[in-house]
């Protein structure tokens, strides 16, 4: 009773969740994508289960009506003679149920290749054709997939049917296992050598289509068809389809000859030929032919991998432009890329993610997922607005931290997140925390934020929100609580939810939706009205998953503020395949283990770009042109047109798009990481130089965030020789940044990323070069690289030793990384300016305590051999340059003017100018104690150091660092030959 009850309430749900499945899609105005894939799915199992059921059933009438008039007993066996007397009773429903059964299973199967079919009916052409065969590129990616997997059916459908039919003659005494002679009668001979036949018909074709496959062959130096493919595997699959269809004609005359000697000579052939032919001769010829002469065999089929890579990858469109690096900066260099320094970020998103969190969550139940870098237009200084980077946070529901954990609490009332928090990233507060220009709930613009404005700051789709909510109902939605602790509801006004309805019809949803969520209120409570709407799907990935099922999705959605003042989220949509011809498969281990991208493939276009609204969920799947060319002319990818052709109404022309969106596009992260893991090889494009592998490149190692550096690298074994030996070091995120680029104009928003050559333990780390992904409308999707030649500039490691081995630096660390605070380093930024180079790296303090957040303290400059850390960017750049006349140009470039001798706090932090100092503070020594007086200076100095330690056991790190920084200015001082 119990089972029965399970089943029951498990089928309810499966209906429930059905229907609430299509009653989400009806109210996303989605129902073509959800008929389509149903149609598509219904159409494959409908046909594959009909032909499994006509088949199986023909064959067993067969198998009936060449059964023997006098079937012979089978002594003391029960279970066959249950079966006789059954058949004998129920012959047509036993048929029918056998066939069923298989029909079900096959169907089913079939089913489960629907993005198959629909990309076989759709798919159009690539215009380019394979090297081996001369096919368009589409055969391979839409049609050969396809006809695989059906022949792979088929074989399977056959063979079952084979097995079924046997054990159908052997019931009906056809096939006598007893019998001393003829144990198989002529008729079934004849039925089974038939099905053997068209066995190995299907085979042959297999065979057919297995030469096509080679083109994605692994055998050889590179994927793809290689030497021994084409010369020996090649034959040898026209052998095997001959000899296939020899056999399939051998089955046939079979059925004139008595015995079966013939068919187990020609399976026996067929075998011995399959290994011979198949296997060992192709061994053969890789270990005796190719592998002594390996670089010249090779040499055509490497080239063709390099070609269809780079076209697969996307890295055809690469530019190679030559770094002449100069070791000198002149006052031009700064002057000439002035928007480049005046962008130099300082606000790490890794490091002040807390520090948004603990000053602007404002309450428990909120929460700040994930940090973006995107770039607004910002005052300048001048009375203009120039595009700035910022840091940009979605203020989200935190649905853990919502105070009473009760159902009306948690999904009634507190079902939203409120608005957006923009802080620019070259630009901090007095304290070295971030100068928010969109802060506060409810949301308030700084001054200089005129022009951003939220007119709809709640956010009901986020990041990884699971559950549901149901709002318009009797219970008030709590909006925000202000600053009097006053309770601020709202009301839904989007149409992003299922509405419930009214009548038995409302009731029916009430009940679907208490059985699809596994809770019973949905159905009893008294606050749900008609007019109530449920909210699901509220997490923009599972949303985007459910929209567009065929379609992969970058790991890091982004908020942008568009033209309308709308919170959305944007999201870079890929199209993947595995079968592009000749093309490498990707390299996908420096992805993040959560990306939608982490699988395996050979070809990948971001062809779409996913905009979600953030109030009412609806999806918007813009169709981006890809750049085809060294110059980035706008191309299109078939996968993403197929798709199209099948779902038209699913997707929009990229022109359609706001323009105040499209101006916040940015080069997808995921993307960037895989091609410049497979351009650190694929740069090469002559076959020796690939083959040798001599000049193939790394992603520069990460310079990690530990002000100590790790105190000893990872471990792994070797499974070929169980030894253990140090593991591959971590490779260097892309980063985003405003700069402007060598040989440009201005500045635009790009993602970069660097390489060092490639060596066996990871001891080589200089730099040889950086790549680019440029994301500004005019250029978007173009990709540059920066080639060095020889190694004289120091990759992003050796400039992290260089920094952590800075006397001044490591005295500084010693001084702030201790008991009660602790120093954290910002992204290690390569800057390049003219045709130098020059790195930029923030470090942070954090007091120890739950409500201590990181705060910029001093700001770090390499430039060569050069090491100089500042207060501010402007005093960094000072001490690494150090020409007077180049400091000079940093100052008319930043605006600002001689820093005084003193190394206080009490400036913003990339600038600097003199702020005033705080109430209380000790003000700083404006000249040096009487020059005899040195007892003075040290009994003075030791004050300020008491006064210092008071200050940190306080947790008022301000205060301590401007101690400790009086006190050394005073012994400085003190020591200076002119004291």
């Amino acid at each position: 009773m119990a089972g029965v009850f399970f089943l029951l309430l498990s089928s309810a749900r499966a209906v429930a969740v059905t229907w609430t499945d299509y009653l989400w899609f009806e109210r996303m105005d989605l129902t073509d994508v959800w008929w389509g894939t149903i149609a598509s799915r219904a159409a494959l199992a409908t046909t594959a289960g009909l032909f499994v059921f006509v088949l199986c059933f023909v064959n067993l009438v067969i198998a009936d009506r060449l059964a023997p008039a006098f079937a012979p007993r089978i002594p003391d066996d029960e279970l066959f003679e249950w079966y006789r007397d059954l058949l004998d009773r129920h012959r047509i429903l036993v048929r029918g149920g056998v066939s069923g059964l298989l029909a079900l299973v096959f169907g089913g199967a079939a089913a489960t290749e629907w993005k198959s079919w629909i990309l076989f009916r759709n798919g159009g052409s690539f215009g380019i054709r394979d090297p081996l065969f001369g096919i368009d590129v589409s055969f391979y990616v839409f049609d050969l997939p396809f006809y695989q997997s059906v022949v792979t059916w088929l074989f399977s459908a056959l063979f079952t049917v084979l097995v079924v039919s046997s054990v159908a003659h052997f019931l009906n005494g056809g096939i006598r296992l007893q019998a001393s002679f003829q144990r198989i009668t002529p008729q079934v001979k004849a039925h089974l050598s038939v099905l053997a036949g068209l066995l190995a018909l299907v085979r042959a074709g297999d065979y057919w289509l297995d030469r096509f496959s080679l083109v994605n062959s692994r055998r050889g130096t590179v994927e793809g068809a290689t030497y021994t493919d084409v010369n020996a595997q090649l034959p040898a699959l026209n052998l095997l389809m001959a000899i296939a269809l020899a056999s399939a004609v051998l089955f046939v005359l079979n059925i004139w000859r008595r015995g079966w000697v013939l068919p187990v000579l020609t399976v026996g052939l067929w075998s011995f030929v399959g290994f011979v032919a198949g296997v060992a001769y192709p061994s053969f010829v890789q270990r005796f032919r190719v592998e002594p002469a390996e670089s010249s065999r090779e040499a055509p089929y490497i080239a063709r991998n390099i070609v269809a890579t780079r076209q697969a990858l996307g890295l055809n469109v690469m530019e190679v432009r030559r770094f002449d690096f100069d070791p000198e900066v002149k006052p031009d260099d700064i002057r000439e890329n002035a928007e480049t320094i005046r962008n130099i970020r300082l606000l790490d998103p890794n490091v002040v993610r807390d520090t948004f969190q603990r000053l602007q969550a404002e309450r428990g139940f909120y929460q700040f997922r994930d940090l973006d870098i995107d770039r607004y237009l910002l005052p300048d200084g001048e009375g203009g607005r120039t595009p700035t980077q910022a840091v940009v946070a979605a203020r989200e529901l935190n649905p853990s931290g919502i105070p009473r954990q009760t159902w009306e609490a948690t999904r009634l009332a507190f079902t939203h997140g409120h608005g957006i928090v923009l802080a620019p990233g070259n630009s901090l507060t007095d304290d070295g925390r971030p100068r928010f220009l969109l802060r506060d709930v409810p949301v308030k613009a700084a001054p200089e934020a005129e022009g951003l404005r939220i007119e709809r700051p709640q956010i009901y789709f986020g990041e990884g929100l699971g559950g549901y909510a149901v709002v318009r109902t009797k219970r008030p939605e709590v909006d925000y609580i202000d600053d009097a602790e006053r309770t601020v509801t709202t009301e839904y006004e989007g149409r992003g939810g299922v509405p419930v309805g009214g009548g038995i019809g409302g009731w029916f949803r009430r009940l679907a939706f208490a059985l699809r969520f596994g809770e019973i209120e949905p159905l009893i409570s008294n606050l749900i009205e008609p007019r109530s709407q449920v909210i699901f799907r509220r997490d923009i990935e599972e949303r985007l998953k459910a929209a567009a099922p065929f379609l992969h999705f970058d790991s890091d959605p982004y908020p942008v503020i568009d033209g309308d003042g709308n919170i959305v989220w944007v999201v870079d949509g890929y199209t993947t395949s595995t079968h592009y011809p000749y093309a490498q498969t990707a390299d996908v281990s420096q992805l993040e283990p959560r990306s939608d991208l982490r699988h395996q493939f050979n070809y990948v276009r971001n062809s779409v770009k996913a905009v979600v609204d953030a109030y009412d969920g609806t999806v918007s799947l813009y169709v981006v042109p890809v750049p085809t060319g060294v110059n980035g002319e706008p191309g299109t990818d078939p996968i993403v047109d197929a798709w199209r052709d099948a779902f038209p109404a699913l997707f929009k022309d990229f022109d359609d798009m706001d323009p105040e969106l499209r101006a916040h596009l940015r080069y997808p992260e995921d993307l960037f990481r895989v091609q410049t893991a497979m351009w650190a090889r694929y740069h090469i494009d002559e076959a020796a130089a690939f083959y040798e592998q001599a000049g193939a490149w790394a992603v520069a190692q990460d310079p990690g965030a530990s002000v100590r550096g790790d105190a000893s690298p990872p471990q792994v074994t070797d499974p070929a020789t169980g030894r253990v030996v140090a593991a591959p070091e971590r490779r260097i995120d892309p980063q985003y940044l405003l700069m402007q680029l060598p040989g440009e104009s201005g500045a635009e928003f790009v993602l970069l990323r660097s390489f060092v050559p490639i060596s066996e333990r990871d001891e080589r780390k200089e730099l040889t070069a950086f790549t680019v992904a440029r994301g500004d409308p005019d250029v978007y999707g173009q990709l540059v690289t920066f080639e060095m030649p020889g190694t004289q500039v120091d990759g992003p490691a050796i400039v992290q030793a260089n920094i952590s081995n800075d006397d001044r630096v490591a005295r500084e660390i010693t001084l702030l990384d201790q008991q009660g605070s602790r120093v954290l380093f910002g992204n290690l930024q390569l800057i390049p300016l003219g045709e130098t180079i020059l790195y930029i790296r923030p470090m942070y303090v954090q007091a120890e305590g739950s409500t201590a957040v990181p705060e910029l303290r001093k700001v770090i400059a390499v430039f060569g051999e050069r090491v100089a850390m500042g207060d501010t960017l402007r005093d960094a750049l000072a001490g690494v340059f150090r020409d007077a006349a180049v400091v000079e140009a940093v100052d008319e470039v930043l605006g600002t003017t001689p820093s005084p001798p003193s190394e206080g706090e009490g400036r913003r932090p990339g600038s600097t100018e003199a702020a005033p100092t705080e109430p209380g503070a000790t003000p700083p020594t404006a000249e040096r104690p009487g020059e005899s007086d040195d007892r003075a200076v040290l009994v003075r100095a030791l004050e300020l150091l008491r006064e210092a330690d008071a200050a940190l056991d306080g947790g008022d790190l301000g205060g301590y660092q401007r101690k400790i920084d009086e006190a050394r200015k005073l012994l400085e001082e003190a020591a200076s030959p002119s004291g």
